[in-house]
């Protein structure tokens, strides 16, 4: 027997209770759980955490007070590892778009058949294991860099770089040997071997880290 928690769970925020209540009713039956929130307001205030089993939110471009758009750019500015799926109305093709470009994984225009929304879904949930396993390992290297001294972490940028000890010494002014303690102790503390292992991490942590 499937685990609830292990699930992909799906929240549907729709200001038009019976359209909700009818994906509610759809995901459901597919053995997905559901969750319905009536306003962009009711989904922030809930502060929804990742589900273990993945998911995904399915957003309605336009609603009252907060839109769907509005509540997008304030999952961006959080972080949210949820992707978003939009549904749109007739005529709001040209904002679908700008919220792709923002970030949208899908944009749905209504009415729509039951199985593109379901492949939709299917999709954002895979989409969300990735982006959820991605941010894992970006934490587990910004754990392991954290254990370095700043000077360290210097060492550790210009060696990725593919400088030798020599060049670190002189850009850093300090002696050969100090480079070459250095080196050790952030191989150690990182539990790499090599430059590029040291490259790979730092990237891991930060894509723009060796910029």
């Amino acid at each position: 027997m499937t685990d609830s928690a292990d699930l992909p769970l799906i929240h549907v925020v729709d200001d038009e209770a019976p359209f909700r209540r009818s994906l509610l009713f759809l995901l459901e039956s597919v053995g997905w759980q559901a969750v319905g929130h009536a306003s962009a307001e009711a989904f922030l205030q809930a502060a929804p955490a990742f589900p273990p089993g993945g998911g995904c939110i399915v957003l309605d471009i336009r609603m009252p007070r907060v839109s769907g758009l509005e509540l997008q750019r304030r999952l961006l500015a959080a972080g949210s590892p949820f992707p978003v799926i939009f549904m749109t109305g007739h005529g709001d093709v040209e904002l679908a778009v700008q919220a792709m470009k923002d970030g949208a994984l899908d944009f749905l225009q209504k009415p729509f058949k039951d199985q593109l929304f379901l492949d939709a879904v299917e999709r954002a949930v895979q989409v969300s294991h990735e982006r959820h396993a991605a941010r894992q390992r970006r934490g587990e290297a910004m754990d392991i860099l954290a254990r370095l001294s700043s000077r360290e972490r210097e060492v550790a940028r210009l060696l990725a770089l593919g400088l030798a000890n020599k060049e670190v010494a002189r850009l850093l002014g300090i002696s050969d040997n100090t480079v070459h303690v250095h080196r050790q102790r952030v191989m150690e503390k990182s539990g790499t071997g090599s430059a590029a292992d040291l490259a790979r991490l730092i990237l891991r942590a930060d894509p723009g880290g060796l910029d």
